[in-house]
Order: structure tokens, then C-alpha cells, then sequence
């Protein structure tokens, strides 16, 4: 039985991850990688699909209602190490949880502790492979429990004694003031010996020492937000695959964009949407090295004939991301059908070439290095839009309905053929200036024509539509109108008039999306199109409104600092994969440009007037190396 979403925490070690409930139990962790099967699979399922749970013996037993949650809980400075407390009346315990940054194996790391008093404990671990179908052969050899099925493998190590009940491993055992007990979970090929383990207390230590001096790196300094501006780059730091630099949108799939509904998604690949604006939170808050590996992601990623660019690909870069459902799950709190893959990869998305030519652009404008193969991919692109855009898309929501002429994606293709042009004007690269320049102008014209509708003064969702999109929201953000022309401020004003739920941004109307979408529900509040709306109403001067709306967003977050894809303004509850990349990057952007003076009306990239804060980033900040973590096992 899963908790609310905003009842979770995360713990990571930049190659995946694990979700940390209030009531102590791990209910969803992916081995080896993001993107692997689940080891634990509550999340979507119940506790057949496996969980790990360490909390006082007096909770409830897994499964039943309600269960005891953590009195309090926090994570300790600025690190990725959770601590969660619970008061008793014969005591007060507190577990720390963390995943040590990796070595070679991934690994899980819990300690119980007892702060006063004394507390009687109980641990359920239930193994469960391939999200939650493969029950493992468990066996202890030498004082280590394994479990091995299939291709994968892991070992416990504790010094609790541990038993076997209903294909599950259990542990009971009483801690007193000042006792410190120890849970180790490494993850290893099933074919390979079993690895030796770490020494707990100094794995938490030194995982402290590596977020806490990570944090330190940031340079947005003296903002009133400064503590949520942290978390959420912690939070991004967590999601990125440290391997390769790509940053995954999510730790999770399929929990749902409506409670109880079918607007189930895998998020837990790296999409070319979140490119400009997430190179653009990196390089504004110092961290140079991270926006490099991000940039050099994406050149390598989208490698290859510029017309079969994807929107989406996995954390080293895969292409194949085939979608299938997994029957066996019931899903979170019903929410059907639970999915794995993501068959929107294989849509055309016209706005990520605009995406990729931006942050090609910011990147190279912001001092990344910019030899290698990045100018002939441009060129290669601009080839494609040139006749490309005139085509209909899929749209930057991954609707699943018919292709229509998006009015933010004809929007996109302006940006990619105004990036480019900016190249050869600004860094004196070579292209054919004069065309490109007809061709920024001819698509202008038409959005303007086409995507706007005079009569309601806004732009709309597609050519002749009258629904509106949130996405139009990016229009003075990108530069393609100044945020004083009276078509932004009539979008501004309709979407927060029309497209609103309790104050917060709807991405479109879907309460009537069946023909849009191919899907039913309503969903929740997009938290990302919340964020741009601040940036905007800050942009045409209505900053005390700006300030406003960011600051009720910034309540939504859960105790810890978490965001999800969504809000549901009706049941008060985060929806959506959690916690979501474009939410942290767009809160850490909006942050930044509500600490400055809205912008002189000209057309102006909104990754250039938020990175224009910091102009000394490259020279101060990109020269100075990452913390080395020290790390040395205690073998038992």
C-alpha cells in the first residue's frame, strides 16, 4: 500500500535512485540504473512487489491502515541523506538512509538509531525482481543474505539476526539509548561473486561530505529563496546520470497526471524539452562542469539524420524506449494501465530542434567549449527546418491524437532558425545569413497570422483553434515577441483567466481533451507552466503577482522540498512522477528572474536574461574541481 506522493522522499546516487515513505519503507528503487526493473515496486503495486521497511514494531504491519508515520523527518544539511524520527512513548528512533556515491556497486544504506529511551524494531524486506514478477531464491551464506533471480543479485548485511516469513525476510529487535544498528543492500551481477560491504556510519558520513560540499558550489547568493533554490539543484544534480551527464525527468513512471485515471507515463528518460531551460538553471547557479556533461549529452544523443531527432532518449543516450504495460501491477491507487518504455519517443516534436539549437546556443554563448562537431549539427539541422517546419507535429504535451500545426512548436522552429542565425552574427560562424534570415521572418509572420487570434487577444493551442495552451506562455520567454507587445500581455491575461485552477496553470483545457489527446480525466495543475506564468507576469510588470504565485508554488512543496509533474488543486495532492526535473529546473529559472528587474522590452532569450546575472560563471566557477569523495570499505 503506497502513501501519497508528497509522503515520499528521495535518496540517490546519481545512477538511480530510491523513494523513502514516510512510514519508513522504501517502495520504489530501480537497479542498476534509472531506467532498470524495479527491486521494489510498492509504489505501483502493493507489498507482493516488493518493499523495504525499517520503522518501530508498534507501526501497523505493512499492508494494513494506517500506517505510523515519521513524526519528523529531514534531510541532513544539504545532502541526499535522509533522517526520519519517531516519537514513542518508550523512546525516540531515528533512521538515516542514503546511497552512497558509487564506486561499482549501488548501494542502499540504513541506520537505526535510538535517541532516547528504548524502542522495539521491526524490518520486512521483500525482494521482488523485474518490477515486482520475479520472487528471487534467498539463501544466507557466511552471516550475508542473498538473493539472486535472474541476471540480478543483492546482499544484506546486518548484524540483526534476520528470518524467513511468507516468502519474506523479517527482523525484529529492540535498540536503546545511544545503539546504532546497521543495514547494508548492494546490488551485483548474479553471475559475480558478492561483493564486500561498506562500513555504514562511514558511508553516511562521507555521502553528507559529498552533497554538502557540492551544494557549496552554488552562486546564487543572498536570495530570499536560497533554500529551496538548493534542494532543487540537489534534487537535478540527484536525476542526472553521472555516467554520461543526462538528466532523467523523473525517478518514477506511471504515477498518474489524474488520480485513478490512464494518464500513466515512464519519465525516467532524458528529454530534449528540458535542454535550454535546464542548461540555463546550471549555468546560473555556477555549476559549469554539470551544464558541459548536460550539453555534451545532447550532442551526442541527437547524432545522426536530424529528421528522426527524437524528444526523448535514455540516460546514456538509447533510442529504443518501447512502451509496454505491465498487467500485473494494479498501479498507484489504481491508476491504470502502469507503464514502462515511452512510445512518445518516437513522435515528431518540431519545438527540440528549436530546444537543442537554444541550448547549442546559450552554451556556446556562456563560454562551454564549443569545438567538436556542434556547428555541423546545426547546419545539418537547419537543412531539415527549412522545409520541416511547415509540417504538422505532435506538440510538446506528447498528445496522442492527431498532428496539427502548434502554435508553441511554429514558435520553436523561429528559435531554432533565430539561434542559428544568432551563431553566425555573434561568433562569426559560417551560413547562409541572408536565407536564414527570410526564414526567421517568414515563420514569424505566420505564427502571428495563424496562431493568434485577434478577437480574443491571445495566441492559441494550433492554427484556428480558440483552446488555449499554457506553452504560448514561453512566447516573451524565448524572445520572439517582447513582453510590452499587447498580443503577450492578451496571452498572459487569458491563460491566467481561463487556464487556471485555484491560481496555478492547467498545459491545456483536458477536461474536453479526448479529441486533443486520446485520453480521459482531467489532469492536475502543471507546475512547470505555473513557474513560466510567474516569469511572465514579472515580465510585463506585474511583479508583486509574480512573486505571489511563485511563492504559493513554493508552499506545494512537500516537507522535503520535493516536487512533482503536477498539482491537483480539488484533492490537495501532488500528482504526477515525482520528484520532476522541470519543476526544480523551472523553480531555480523563476527564482533568478524574479531577483531581477523585469526586462527592457526586446527580444531576448529567457536563458540569456536569467544567465546575464552571472557573467564571471565560466571564468570563476568552471575552473574549480568537484570534491573527490573519500571512500574506504570496513569489511566485517
Amino acid at each position: 500500500m503506497s502513501l501519497r506522493i508528497e509522503d515520499y522522499g528521495l535518496i540517490g546516487d546519481t545512477q538511480t535512485c530510491a523513494l523513502v515513505g514516510r512510514d519508513g519503507s522504501i517502495d520504489w528503487c530501480c537497479l542498476p540504473r534509472f531506467d532498470s526493473a524495479a527491486i521494489f515496486a510498492n509504489l505501483l503495486g502493493d507489498g507482493r512487489h516488493g518493499f523495504w521497511r525499517i520503522a518501530p514494531a508498534a507501526s501497523p504491519r505493512p499492508g494494513t491502515d494506517p500506517p505510523l508515520l515519521a513524526t519528523r523527518r529531514r534531510y541532513r544539511g544539504n545532502s541526499l541523506v535522509l533522517e526520519s524520527e519517531w516519537e514513542l512513548p518508550g523512546g525516540t528512533v531515528r533512521v538515516t538512509d542514503c546511497m552512497p556515491i558509487r564506486e561499482q556497486y549501488p548501494e542502499i544504506v540504513r541506520v537505526v538509531e535510538c535517541l532516547s529511551g528504548e524502542v522495539a524494531m521491526r524490518m520486512d524486506l521483500v525482494m521482488r525482481f523485474e518490477y515486482g514478477s520475479a520472487i528471487p531464491w534467498v539463501r544466507h551464506v557466511d552471516g550475508v543474505l542473498t538473493a539472486i533471480a535472474g541476471p540480478d543479485g543483492v546482499a544484506l548485511w546486518t548484524p540483526v539476526h534476520t528470518r524467513g516469513e511468507d516468502m519474506t525476510t523479517v527482523a525484529e529487535f529492540t535498540i536503546r539509548e545511544g545503539q546504532r544498528v546497521p543495514f547494508t543492500l548492494t546490488y551485483f551481477a548474479s553471475h559475480e561473486s558478492v561483493p564486500r560491504p561498506v562500513d555504514a556510519m562511514f558511508a553516511v558520513a562521507h555521502t553528507c561530505v559529498f552533497w554538502d560540499n557540492w551544494a557549496e558550489m552554488d552562486s546564487i547568493e543572498h536570495s530570499e529563496w536560497q533554500e529551496a533554490i538548493v534542494r532543487s539543484l540537489v534534487t537535478l544534480k540527484a536525476l542526472t546520470y553521472a555516467p554520461t551527464g543526462g538528466i532523467i525527468a523523473a525517478a518514477t513512471t506511471s504515477l498518474p497526471e489524474s488520480l485513478g485515471g490512464n494518464r500513466n507515463w515512464d519519465y525516467r528518460y532524458s528529454w530534449l524539452r528540458d535542454a535550454t531551460l535546464t542548461l540555463s538553471a546550471l549555468m546560473v547557479a555556477g555549476y559549469s562542469d554539470e551544464a558541459q556533461a548536460w550539453r555534451d549529452w545532447l550532442l551526442r544523443a541527437v547524432a545522426g539524420e536530424p529528421s528522426k531527432l527524437q524528444i526523448m532518449y535514455g540516460p546514456a543516450g538509447e533510442r529504443t524506449l518501447l512502451e509496454r504495460e505491465l498487467s500485473w501491477l494494479p498501479g498507484y491507487e489504481g491508476a491504470a494501465p502502469v507503464r514502462i518504455g515511452n512510445a512518445a519517443a518516437d513522435q515528431f516534436q518540431l519545438d527540440v530542434y528549436g530546444e537543442v539549437l537554444g541550448a547549442l546556443h546559450e552554451g556556446r554563448r556562456l563560454g562551454l567549449d564549443s569545438s567538436g562537431p556542434a556547428w555541423d549539427l546545426e547546419l545539418a539541422i537547419m537543412d531539415f527546418i527549412e522545409s520541416g517546419w511547415k509540417e504538422p507535429d505532435d506538440g510538446i504535451w506528447e498528445v496522442r491524437g492527431p498532428r496539427r500545426h502548434f502554435t508553441h512548436s511554429k514558435v520553436m522552429a523561429w528559435v531554432a532558425v533565430d539561434r542559428a542565425v544568432k551563431d553566425i552574427e555573434e561568433f562569426g560562424l559560417e551560413g547562409p545569413l541572408d536565407r536564414w534570415r527570410a526564414l526567421r521572418d517568414e515563420i514569424h509572420g505566420e505564427v502571428c497570422q495563424q496562431g493568434y487570434d485577434p478577437d480574443r487577444r491571445t495566441f492559441t493551442q494550433y492554427y484556428g483553434s480558440r483552446e488555449l495552451d499554457a506553452s504560448t506562455l514561453m512566447i516573451p520567454l524565448v524572445g520572439f515577441l517582447p513582453p510590452s507587445d499587447e498580443r503577450v500581455v492578451g496571452t498572459v491575461e487569458a491563460i491566467q483567466r481561463e487556464l487556471t485552477a485555484d491560481g496555478f496553470v492547467m498545459r491545456y483545457d483536458s477536461s474536453h481533451s479526448e479529441h486533443v489527446d486520446g485520453l480521459s480525466g482531467r489532469e492536475g495543475a502543471f507546475l512547470a507552466c505555473s513557474f513560466w506564468l510567474a516569469d511572465s507576469l514579472h515580465l510585463i510588470g506585474r511583479t508583486k503577482e509574480a512573486v505571489t504565485l511563485f511563492e504559493r508554488l513554493l508552499e506545494l512543496r512537500n516537507d522535503l522540498g520535493l516536487l512533482s509533474e503536477e498539482y491537483d488543486p480539488v484533492a490537495k495532492r501532488q500528482v504526477g512522477n515525482v520528484p520532476q526535473a522541470f519543476s526544480h529546473v523551472s523553480l531555480v529559472n523563476t527564482a533568478a528572474g524574479l531577483s531581477q528587474a523585469p526586462e527592457h522590452p526586446h527580444p531576448v532569450s529567457h536563458a540569456a536574461r536569467l544567465s546575464g546575472m552571472k557573467p564571471h560563471i565560466h571564468g570563476v566557477r568552471g575552473n574549480l574541481r568537484r570534491p573527490k569523495l573519500l571512500r574506504k570499505a570496513f569489511h566485517h
